[in-house]
């Protein structure tokens, strides 16, 4: 079975002559955890890598036992047992020549890192300022095991295990795991009433009102929901009219003064509100063909063209269909290796692939009418093919490893 990169085969981690690298410089150690460097003048007048976000401390004593140096960085074994082998560990990563970036004497040329050999090799093909596993395109590619927090034990036990100072829920890689269901939001039911913890109820005094959460499970939190803002008692409502969202000045703040999740011309406090506001927020829409392919944040929302839903959504018809051509949602854009739609993810790393076509990412996928989908998804990791296309048939695919329906791989596990 496949396993996880080995490490790169010279020294690597070395100063960087001037203007060969801008700072700050963010990237991963070639085969696993995320480090983040910053780049500072050395003593002999080069661009030097330090500690992972500037801030590195070696701790006061060792687990059980020392991973530094040359020979503990390369040789596969997890030699202090803090769960992370080799150039996952930040220790190796400042103390051997090994697991940093290699820089070559003629520079690559710009190609997507978005293959198993591209996410290997030590180097930043596409020249963006990260490589590897540092990469977003090679952090798509699971089996490359740049996380190593992808089931509901390691989403749950409150250790970061791959060191990229993000634990448990608050890891994307938890988050965004199809197999994680601990991170999943809580649902109504009988084992979570008996608790009174997630349980939904009314959403009507002052406790309620202002705690974040949708306590009625109506899809509206808080002062959003009517049931405070507009029929809860006076003390909640007076708070909430103090808090509205519903002026040019809120609305132009990039504030989300209402604590709905939505700040400024997305609330539709704002871009619905009074005459005078909603005007506001139409001559900053970004809805049309022309504002929707300059790659400017006309409406200063985060997201740029059709990366928006204003633009790829709730648009103009030309502005929709200008996006229908540019977005990642068809089998070709999401294999690609491409950026299609300029949002910063290419392929499957890019939620409108993992979406809207999600056969193209999960060698396990069932359709939700499949009248047996275990027997479906042990199928499909047996009948060696590729049907993600991601380069990794059956079992050495990590969809395959890691669903809990397959009882076909057997044995040791991709990443372990």
């Amino acid at each position: 079975m496949k396993q996880g990169p080995k490490p790169p085969q010279r020294a690597a981690v070395r100063s960087v002559p001037r203007g060969g690298r801008s700072a700050p410089l963010t990237a991963r150690s070639a085969w696993g955890a995320a480090v983040g460097y910053c780049v500072g003048l050395g003593a002999l007048g080069y661009l030097t890598l330090f500690s992972p976000n500037c801030s590195f401390e070696r701790p006061l004593t060792t687990n059980f036992g020392y991973e530094v140096g040359d020979q503990d960085c390369s040789d596969g074994i997890d030699n202090d047992y803090d769960q992370l082998i080799d150039c996952q560990d930040p220790d190796c990563v400042f103390t051997s020549t090994w697991c940093g970036e290699l820089i070559p004497d003629v520079p690559p040329d710009r190609v997507p890192e978005s293959t198993f050999e591209l996410c290997t090799d030590g180097i930043d093909n596409d020249d963006d300022g990260t490589f590897d596993c540092g990469d977003r395109g090679c952090q798509a590619i699971r089996e490359l095991c740049c996380s190593l927090e992808w089931d509901d034990a390691s989403c749950s036990d409150g250790i970061d295990n791959d060191g990229n100072n993000f634990a448990d829920c608050a890891d994307f890689s938890c988050r965004n795991s199809p197999f994680v269901t601990v991170c999943r939001a809580p649902r109504s039911g009988p084992e979570k009433c008996a608790t009174g913890d997630d349980c939904f109820g009314p959403e009507n005094t002052f406790e309620r009102c202002f705690d974040g959460k949708d306590n009625d499970g109506n899809g509206y939190a808080d002062c959003a929901d009517f049931s405070c803002s507009q029929s809860g008692p006076p003390s909640v409502v007076a708070e909430c009219a103090a808090r509205a969202e519903n002026t040019i000045e809120k609305c132009s703040d990039g504030i989300d003064n209402d604590g709905n999740g939505f700040a400024d011309c997305a609330d539709f406090s704002c871009s619905q509100g009074p005459q005078e506001v909603a005007a506001f927020c139409a001559e900053r829409a970004e809805n049309t063909l022309e504002k929707c392919s300059d790659g400017k944040d006309n409406d200063g929302n985060g997201f740029a063209d059709c990366a928006d839903y204003s633009c790829s959504r709730d648009g103009s018809a030309e502005a929709v269909a200008y996006c229908a051509t540019v977005i990642e949602a068809t089998p070709e854009r999401c294999r690609d290796g491409i950026d299609n739609d300029g949002n910063g993810y290419a392929d499957c790393a890019d939620n409108s692939c993992r979406n809207l076509v999600p056969h193209v990412c999960q060698e396990t996928y069932t359709q939700r009418d499949d009248p047996d989908p275990i027997a479906t998804a042990n199928a499909r990791c047996s009948d060696g093919i590729d049907n993600d296309g991601d380069g990794f048939v059956d079992c050495d695919d990590w969809d395959c490893n890691y669903d809990p329906r397959v009882t076909v791989c057997p044995g040791k596990k991709v990443c372990q």
